[in-house]
Protein backbone atom coordinates (compact mmCIF):
# COMPACT_ATOMS: atom_id res chain seq x y z
CA UNK A 1 0.00 0.00 0.00
CA UNK A 2 3.21 2.35 0.94
CA UNK A 3 4.92 1.16 -1.95
CA UNK A 4 6.52 3.55 -3.60
CA UNK A 5 5.57 6.38 -1.23
CA UNK A 6 7.61 9.22 0.04
CA UNK A 7 7.37 11.01 3.31
CA UNK A 8 9.68 13.89 4.67
CA UNK A 9 12.11 13.62 7.29
CA UNK A 10 14.88 14.90 9.04
CA UNK A 11 18.18 12.74 8.72
CA UNK A 12 22.08 12.97 8.39
CA UNK A 13 24.42 10.49 6.57
CA UNK A 14 27.34 11.09 8.89
CA UNK A 15 28.16 12.17 12.34
CA UNK A 16 29.57 15.89 12.74
CA UNK A 17 27.65 19.28 13.78
CA UNK A 18 24.52 20.65 13.43
CA UNK A 19 24.74 21.39 9.63
CA UNK A 20 24.80 17.63 8.59
CA UNK A 21 21.08 17.28 9.64
CA UNK A 22 19.15 17.91 6.17
CA UNK A 23 15.21 17.66 5.00
CA UNK A 24 14.80 15.25 2.74
CA UNK A 25 12.45 13.40 1.30
CA UNK A 26 12.68 9.31 1.98
CA UNK A 27 10.67 6.25 1.32
CA UNK A 28 7.79 5.47 3.81
CA UNK A 29 9.11 2.94 5.91
CA UNK A 30 7.76 -0.63 5.86
CA UNK A 31 6.98 -2.68 8.72
CA UNK A 32 7.63 -6.48 9.63
CA UNK A 33 6.69 -8.71 12.38
CA UNK A 34 5.98 -7.72 15.50
CA UNK A 35 6.25 -4.30 14.54
CA UNK A 36 3.95 -1.00 13.92
CA UNK A 37 4.04 2.06 12.21
CA UNK A 38 3.36 5.52 13.50
CA UNK A 39 1.40 8.32 11.66
CA UNK A 40 3.62 10.75 13.85
CA UNK A 41 1.91 13.54 15.47
CA UNK A 42 5.12 14.86 17.14
CA UNK A 43 8.59 13.26 18.14
CA UNK A 44 10.41 15.38 21.07
CA UNK A 45 14.29 16.58 21.04
CA UNK A 46 16.61 15.18 23.63
CA UNK A 47 20.43 16.28 24.72
CA UNK A 48 20.77 12.63 23.73
CA UNK A 49 20.01 13.52 20.04
CA UNK A 50 22.66 16.52 19.76
CA UNK A 51 25.02 13.95 21.05
CA UNK A 52 24.30 10.85 19.03
CA UNK A 53 24.55 13.45 15.72
CA UNK A 54 27.89 15.08 16.78
CA UNK A 55 29.22 11.30 17.41
CA UNK A 56 30.06 11.76 20.90
CA UNK A 57 27.36 8.73 22.52
CA UNK A 58 28.26 5.40 21.80
CA UNK A 59 25.09 4.36 20.56
CA UNK A 60 25.80 2.13 17.27
CA UNK A 61 23.09 3.95 15.11
CA UNK A 62 23.04 3.04 11.71
CA UNK A 63 23.79 6.02 8.99
CA UNK A 64 21.51 7.75 7.59
CA UNK A 65 19.91 8.11 10.70
CA UNK A 66 16.42 9.90 11.73
CA UNK A 67 16.84 11.55 15.09
CA UNK A 68 13.69 11.65 17.57
CA UNK A 69 13.29 8.37 20.12
CA UNK A 70 10.53 10.18 21.76
CA UNK A 71 6.88 9.58 19.73
CA UNK A 72 3.70 10.31 19.55
CA UNK A 73 0.66 9.29 17.06
CA UNK A 74 -1.43 7.06 15.74
CA UNK A 75 -0.82 3.40 14.18
CA UNK A 76 -1.46 3.54 10.90
CA UNK A 77 -0.12 -0.04 10.30
CA UNK A 78 0.40 -3.29 12.37
CA UNK A 79 2.58 -6.14 11.37
CA UNK A 80 2.25 -10.16 12.00
CA UNK A 81 1.87 -11.33 15.16
CA UNK A 82 0.91 -7.76 17.02
CA UNK A 83 -1.92 -8.09 19.28
CA UNK A 84 -2.89 -5.42 21.74
CA UNK A 85 -2.58 -2.63 19.65
CA UNK A 86 -4.89 -1.44 16.31
CA UNK A 87 -4.80 0.83 13.49
CA UNK A 88 -5.94 4.05 14.49
CA UNK A 89 -4.68 3.88 17.92
CA UNK A 90 -3.23 7.14 19.56
CA UNK A 91 -0.05 5.74 20.77
CA UNK A 92 3.47 7.06 22.55
CA UNK A 93 6.25 5.18 22.79
CA UNK A 94 10.15 5.71 23.94
CA UNK A 95 11.56 3.85 20.57
CA UNK A 96 14.94 2.08 19.94
CA UNK A 97 18.28 4.61 20.40
CA UNK A 98 19.89 2.52 17.62
CA UNK A 99 17.24 2.83 14.60
CA UNK A 100 15.52 5.26 12.84
CA UNK A 101 13.57 7.99 15.17
CA UNK A 102 10.33 9.57 14.53
CA UNK A 103 12.07 13.13 13.49
CA UNK A 104 9.41 12.07 10.13
CA UNK A 105 5.77 11.82 9.10
CA UNK A 106 6.17 7.82 9.97
CA UNK A 107 8.24 5.75 11.85
CA UNK A 108 8.04 2.01 12.52
CA UNK A 109 8.54 0.54 15.67
CA UNK A 110 8.44 -2.61 17.88
CA UNK A 111 5.07 -2.84 19.37
CA UNK A 112 6.95 -3.75 22.53
CA UNK A 113 7.62 -0.14 22.43
CA UNK A 114 4.34 1.83 22.31
CA UNK A 115 1.82 2.74 24.80
CA UNK A 116 -1.38 3.85 24.71
CA UNK A 117 -1.19 7.97 24.67
CA UNK A 118 -2.77 9.83 27.76
CA UNK A 119 -6.47 10.85 26.56
CA UNK A 120 -6.30 14.25 28.55
CA UNK A 121 -3.49 16.38 26.69
CA UNK A 122 -3.08 16.59 23.19
CA UNK A 123 -1.72 13.91 20.90
CA UNK A 124 1.22 16.03 20.06
CA UNK A 125 2.07 16.79 23.38
CA UNK A 126 2.47 13.50 25.01
CA UNK A 127 5.40 13.22 22.92
CA UNK A 128 7.13 15.24 25.75
CA UNK A 129 6.64 12.41 28.26
CA UNK A 130 8.75 8.91 27.43
CA UNK A 131 12.46 8.94 28.30
CA UNK A 132 12.56 11.96 30.53
CA UNK A 133 9.68 10.69 32.68
CA UNK A 134 11.07 7.27 32.86
CA UNK A 135 14.94 8.29 33.33
CA UNK A 136 12.89 10.07 36.45
CA UNK A 137 11.14 7.14 37.47
CA UNK A 138 14.33 4.61 37.12
CA UNK A 139 16.81 7.15 39.09
CA UNK A 140 14.50 7.61 41.97
CA UNK A 141 13.23 4.11 42.37
CA UNK A 142 14.81 1.61 39.99
CA UNK A 143 18.56 3.16 41.36
CA UNK A 144 17.76 5.20 43.84
CA UNK A 145 15.49 2.88 46.11
CA UNK A 146 13.61 5.71 47.36
CA UNK A 147 10.45 5.41 49.83
CA UNK A 148 7.61 7.21 51.56
CA UNK A 149 9.32 9.28 54.56
CA UNK A 150 12.76 9.71 52.97
CA UNK A 151 14.55 12.65 52.59
CA UNK A 152 15.45 13.30 48.42
CA UNK A 153 17.87 16.13 47.33
CA UNK A 154 17.81 16.92 43.67
CA UNK A 155 20.15 18.45 41.84
CA UNK A 156 19.34 20.62 38.86
CA UNK A 157 15.55 20.06 39.63
CA UNK A 158 14.79 22.86 37.03
CA UNK A 159 15.06 21.26 33.78
CA UNK A 160 12.76 18.86 32.18
CA UNK A 161 13.48 15.60 34.14
CA UNK A 162 13.68 17.74 36.95
CA UNK A 163 11.17 18.54 37.57
CA UNK A 164 8.94 14.70 36.63
CA UNK A 165 11.69 13.90 39.52
CA UNK A 166 10.19 16.50 41.92
CA UNK A 167 6.34 15.18 41.20
CA UNK A 168 7.06 11.88 41.03
CA UNK A 169 9.06 11.72 44.22
CA UNK A 170 6.66 14.02 46.29
CA UNK A 171 3.85 11.51 44.92
CA UNK A 172 5.81 8.74 46.78
CA UNK A 173 5.54 10.34 50.29
CA UNK A 174 9.41 12.19 50.40
CA UNK A 175 10.43 15.31 51.58
CA UNK A 176 11.96 16.66 48.40
CA UNK A 177 15.13 19.12 48.41
CA UNK A 178 15.69 20.47 44.89
CA UNK A 179 18.55 23.13 43.60
CA UNK A 180 17.25 25.83 40.63
CA UNK A 181 18.20 28.81 39.47
CA UNK A 182 15.88 32.02 40.26
CA UNK A 183 14.42 31.38 36.73
CA UNK A 184 12.52 28.00 37.46
CA UNK A 185 12.25 28.02 41.23
CA UNK A 186 8.95 28.44 40.99
CA UNK A 187 8.00 26.14 38.70
CA UNK A 188 10.06 23.70 40.84
CA UNK A 189 8.17 24.72 43.71
CA UNK A 190 4.86 24.29 41.87
CA UNK A 191 6.28 20.52 41.25
CA UNK A 192 5.95 19.66 45.09
CA UNK A 193 9.32 20.43 46.54
CA UNK A 194 9.20 21.06 50.20
CA UNK A 195 12.28 23.50 49.83
CA UNK A 196 14.02 25.19 46.66
CA UNK A 197 18.13 26.11 47.11
CA UNK A 198 18.89 28.99 45.07
CA UNK A 199 22.37 27.09 43.56
CA UNK A 200 23.57 30.16 41.73
CA UNK A 201 23.62 32.11 45.51
CA UNK A 202 23.72 29.13 48.21
CA UNK A 203 26.56 26.57 49.11
CA UNK A 204 24.08 23.48 48.93
CA UNK A 205 26.50 22.01 52.04
CA UNK A 206 25.09 25.26 54.39
CA UNK A 207 21.50 25.38 52.86
CA UNK A 208 20.66 21.93 53.26
CA UNK A 209 19.42 21.00 56.98
CA UNK A 210 20.51 17.54 57.76
CA UNK A 211 21.33 14.45 55.33
CA UNK A 212 19.58 12.65 52.82
CA UNK A 213 18.54 9.03 51.79
CA UNK A 214 18.92 10.03 48.06
CA UNK A 215 20.87 12.37 46.21
CA UNK A 216 20.24 12.85 42.53
CA UNK A 217 22.36 14.65 40.34
CA UNK A 218 20.70 15.48 37.10
CA UNK A 219 23.19 18.70 36.22
CA UNK A 220 26.68 19.11 34.49
CA UNK A 221 28.07 19.77 37.76
CA UNK A 222 31.90 20.62 39.05
CA UNK A 223 33.11 17.01 39.45
CA UNK A 224 34.82 18.69 43.04
CA UNK A 225 31.43 20.30 44.12
CA UNK A 226 29.74 16.76 43.28
CA UNK A 227 32.10 14.93 45.51
CA UNK A 228 31.71 17.43 48.15
CA UNK A 229 28.18 16.76 48.61
CA UNK A 230 28.21 13.51 49.41
CA UNK A 231 28.37 14.37 52.76
CA UNK A 232 24.99 15.46 52.45
CA UNK A 233 24.35 12.07 51.88
CA UNK A 234 23.20 9.31 55.42
CA UNK A 235 25.13 6.61 55.96
CA UNK A 236 24.29 3.58 53.61
CA UNK A 237 21.85 6.15 51.49
CA UNK A 238 22.61 6.43 47.77
CA UNK A 239 24.10 8.91 44.83
CA UNK A 240 22.44 8.61 41.86
CA UNK A 241 22.93 10.94 38.46
CA UNK A 242 22.22 11.16 34.97
CA UNK A 243 25.73 12.31 34.08
CA UNK A 244 26.90 9.54 32.09
CA UNK A 245 29.88 11.70 30.86
CA UNK A 246 31.35 11.77 34.72
CA UNK A 247 31.53 9.54 37.19
CA UNK A 248 28.95 9.22 39.97
CA UNK A 249 30.79 9.66 43.80
CA UNK A 250 29.92 7.79 46.68
CA UNK A 251 31.71 6.52 50.07
CA UNK A 252 32.35 2.86 50.22
CA UNK A 253 33.49 3.72 54.12
CA UNK A 254 29.93 4.62 54.52
CA UNK A 255 28.35 2.21 52.65
CA UNK A 256 26.92 5.14 50.23
CA UNK A 257 26.55 3.69 46.64
CA UNK A 258 27.03 5.40 43.53
CA UNK A 259 24.59 4.42 40.67
CA UNK A 260 24.27 6.33 37.11
CA UNK A 261 21.21 6.04 35.35
CA UNK A 262 20.52 5.71 31.40
CA UNK A 263 17.46 5.16 30.90
CA UNK A 264 15.96 2.42 29.06
CA UNK A 265 12.76 0.92 28.18
CA UNK A 266 10.36 -0.22 30.19
CA UNK A 267 6.82 -0.58 28.85
CA UNK A 268 4.52 -1.26 31.88
CA UNK A 269 6.05 1.63 33.93
CA UNK A 270 5.67 4.05 30.89
CA UNK A 271 1.81 2.85 30.69
CA UNK A 272 1.96 3.46 34.14
CA UNK A 273 2.92 7.22 33.74
CA UNK A 274 0.20 7.40 30.97
CA UNK A 275 -1.97 6.92 33.91
CA UNK A 276 -1.04 9.11 36.65
CA UNK A 277 -0.80 11.69 33.65
CA UNK A 278 -4.86 11.11 32.70
CA UNK A 279 -5.01 11.18 36.91
CA UNK A 280 -3.83 14.67 37.29
CA UNK A 281 -0.84 13.05 39.27
CA UNK A 282 1.67 14.39 36.75
CA UNK A 283 1.79 17.40 34.56
CA UNK A 284 3.43 17.32 31.16
CA UNK A 285 5.32 20.45 30.12
CA UNK A 286 6.27 21.43 26.88
CA UNK A 287 7.96 24.87 26.31
CA UNK A 288 8.04 24.78 22.47
CA UNK A 289 6.72 23.71 19.35
CA UNK A 290 8.53 23.42 16.23
CA UNK A 291 7.92 22.15 12.80
CA UNK A 292 10.39 19.37 11.20
CA UNK A 293 12.24 21.88 8.93
CA UNK A 294 13.09 24.02 12.35
CA UNK A 295 14.91 20.71 13.77
CA UNK A 296 18.29 21.70 12.09
CA UNK A 297 18.34 25.01 13.86
CA UNK A 298 17.06 23.42 17.29
CA UNK A 299 19.90 21.40 16.74
CA UNK A 300 22.69 24.33 16.49
CA UNK A 301 21.39 25.89 19.16
CA UNK A 302 21.33 23.03 21.62
CA UNK A 303 25.41 23.29 20.32
CA UNK A 304 26.16 26.43 21.07
CA UNK A 305 24.06 27.87 23.92
CA UNK A 306 22.24 24.73 25.11
CA UNK A 307 18.07 23.90 24.79
CA UNK A 308 15.78 25.12 27.68
CA UNK A 309 12.81 23.45 28.40
CA UNK A 310 11.35 20.39 26.59
CA UNK A 311 11.02 21.23 22.64
CA UNK A 312 8.69 18.89 20.60
CA UNK A 313 8.50 18.67 16.88
CA UNK A 314 5.54 18.83 14.97
CA UNK A 315 4.65 16.86 11.79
Amino acid sequence: MTKGKTMQAVQYEQVGGPEVLEVVDVAVPTLGPGEVRIRVAASAFNAADNGMRAGFLPIPIELPHIPGYDVSGTVDAIGDGVTGTAVGDAVIGFLPMERNGAAAEYVVAPAESVVPAPTSVPLADAAALPSVALTAWQALFDEGSLRSGQRVLIVGAGGVVGKYAVQLAKRAGAHVIATASPRSAAAVTAAGADQVVDHTATDLLAAVDGQVDVLLNLAPIDPEDFASSVALVRDGGVVVSTTAFMATPGDDGRGVRAETVFVRPDRERLAELVSLVDAGALTIEVGRRITLDELPALHAEAADTGVVGKVIVLV
